[in-house]
């Protein structure tokens, strides 16, 4: 396993903070009642936002095929061979990319909120 699920959720995870640094960044941050001013800078990041979702959607397509696509290479009794440990690791990757996809889709449904 070259890049593992681990790692590709973690990445995926990690480009789509910095895919909607520019626009759910200062939203969640002037939310939570940090001032507006410096979470204003953020907009700096929009111009990487298009390639920062292109990388999300690689690693959780990774993950989704390392999960649900490829076939699993387990001697028997290993730990990546019992049906409850694969199905807690596509249970820990539904709820880490619903959320992702959610993030990455707030410029879409953000104005129904003003």
């Amino acid at each position: 396993m070259a890049f593992g699920t681990k790692r590709s959720l973690v990445a995926g995870v990690l480009a789509a903070l910095g895919a909607s640094a520019c626009c759910a960044g200062p939203l969640i941050l002037i939310l939570l009642g940090v001032g507006g001013g410096w979470a204003s800078h953020l907009i700096a990041f929009e111009p990487y936002s298009p390639y920062l979702t292109s990388l999300t959607a690689l690693f959780l397509g990774a993950a989704f095929y390392n999960l649900y696509l490829r076939r699993r290479e387990c001697a028997p009794g290993d730990t990546c061979a019992t049906e409850r440990v694969i199905r807690n690791q596509r249970l820990m990757f539904w709820l880490i990319a619903l959320p992702v996809i959610l993030l990455l889709a707030l410029p879409l449904y953000a104005p129904l909120f003003y």
